[in-house]
């Protein structure tokens, strides 16, 4: 039923949970596991200038170690899951605005499940971009799971 199952991820605890249930379908199904960080532009393109978010839109991270080594720590979280498992993955960073890349993504890839995570971003940010999720699923005619997140206090 599902030989391509993809997780966006942005290394938050809320993509953690959705990583368990992508890693177990993975498993159940025998399918490949795509793990996808999205740079959001427009998040990052507050604090740069217009040269630094152009190098960052053609894959060029330069002096932004930090943001290149999140996604990297991001998808690898994901790798490194499945290979727990036997399961093969697939890790890939790419640029943009987040429910489009995904989408695109299940499209070019062929992907038969998104699992991912209810909501990642808190506060301020996460208002003002609106849910990822909820436009990742207006967005696509893949399949969605969403799953919910609950902190524990």
């Amino acid at each position: 039923m599902y030989e391509r199952i993809l997780v966006p991820t942005d290394g938050s605890d809320v993509a953690e949970v959705a990583i368990d249930h992508a890693v177990d379908l993975a498993e159940k199904y025998d399918a490949e596991i795509h793990a996808l960080y999205v740079v959001d532009v427009d998040a990052v393109s507050f604090g740069l200038g217009a040269e630094q978010v152009d190098r960052i839109r053609q894959g060029h991270f330069g002096e932004m170690d930090e943001l290149e080594e999140r996604a990297n720590d991001a998808t690898g979280a994901v790798a490194e899951a499945a290979a727990e498992h036997g399961i093969s993955a697939v890790e890939e960073v790419r640029v943009g605005r987040p429910h489009a890349v995904i989408a695109d993504y299940a499209e070019d890839e062929d992907v038969d499940l998104v699992v991912m995570g209810s909501h990642g971003r808190a506060g301020v940010s996460r208002a003002i971009l609106g849910s990822v999720t909820e436009r990742v699923l207006r967005s696509t005619h893949r399949p969605v799971l969403v799953v919910d997140y609950e902190r524990e206090d």
